[in-house]
């Protein structure tokens, strides 16, 4: 079962590669900020963020 399972992940990766790049980079992301980010990488995150929300508020 474990394989069909992997044959069907599979299948909707390769129809959905952007979606499942996007999901493979939050998730790799929350998992850098969660186990190894170090204060000067959040106080870093945090400047990146503000401008992000920014440039996404000003293309609405």
């Amino acid at each position: 079962m474990g394989n069909k399972r992997t044959e069907i992940n599979k299948r909707w990766q390769s129809k959905n590669k952007d979606h499942a790049n996007y999901l493979k980079a939050r998730s790799t992301t929350r998992s850098f900020i969660k186990n190894k980010a170090t204060n000067e990488d959040l106080q870093e995150f945090k400047g990146l963020i503000k401008t992000r929300e920014e440039e996404l508020k000003e293309n609405k």
